[in-house]
């Protein structure tokens, strides 16, 4: 197992370094670091699930995506994070540089893409039009930038993803449920009403 994982991590370290060495550019470096900015501690993500939940034709979308993003933070800084207790790339190879802000938690898996699709997943499923492709093509953007800046490995980014789809999954799997039953609940209510106004 121990190989296995040494590895991964290898692996995972070709990887850095070939972004490092042939796809960073001046132009990139800015665009970048503002992109991970933009992912820290999920600020700009709770933002968008509070807007949405001002408007009552998101608002069961926001409330949604607001749970999945909590679930998936928890889960994440409390929960894998400390379990697993990877170091950041910087930390185990000194031929990495860092850009922009630099991390001193943990860093698997990568709260920045986990907190990023637990959001446009479930806004993907639950408002399936124009409005989700460009918060998907956003949040990959913000994983990438994660390998980008070298302050997340492959996996981490990787193993964010999934933990936000399956989390995101779930939890709409769940709501979308609880939807169905409270219309169907008032479905009988309407009828009453209108019977009780035809006999009057």
């Amino acid at each position: 197992m121990e190989q296995f994982l040494l590895g991964v991590t290898n692996i995972d370290h070709a990887i850095l370094v070939f972004i490092q060495n042939y796809l960073r550019f001046p132009f990139l470096d800015p665009v970048m670091k503002f992109l991970s900015f933009l992912g820290e501690l999920g600020w700009f993500w709770i933002a968008l699930v509070l807007v949405l939940m001002l408007f009552k034709k998101t608002r069961k979308a926001g409330i949604v995506a607001a749970i999945s993003l909590a679930i998936v933070f928890c889960l994440s800084w409390f929960g894998i994070k400390p379990l697993v207790g990877r170091v950041r790339p910087y930390n185990d190879y000194a031929d990495l540089i860092p850009l922009g802000y630099i991390p001193t938690d943990l860093s698997f898996p990568s709260g920045h893409t986990a907190t990023a699709f637990a959001v446009v997943l479930v806004l993907q499923r639950m408002i399936p039009n124009k409005f989700s492709v460009p918060l998907i093509i956003l949040a990959t953007l913000i994983s990438l930038s994660r390998l980008y800046n070298c302050v997340h490995y492959p996996t981490d980014v990787l193993c964010g993803f999934l933990l936000a789809y399956v989390i995101s999954q779930l939890v709409c799997f769940v709501a979308l449920r609880v939807l169905k039953r409270k219309k169907k609940e008032k479905k009988p209510g309407k009828q009453k009403s209108k019977e009780k106004e035809a006999r009057a």
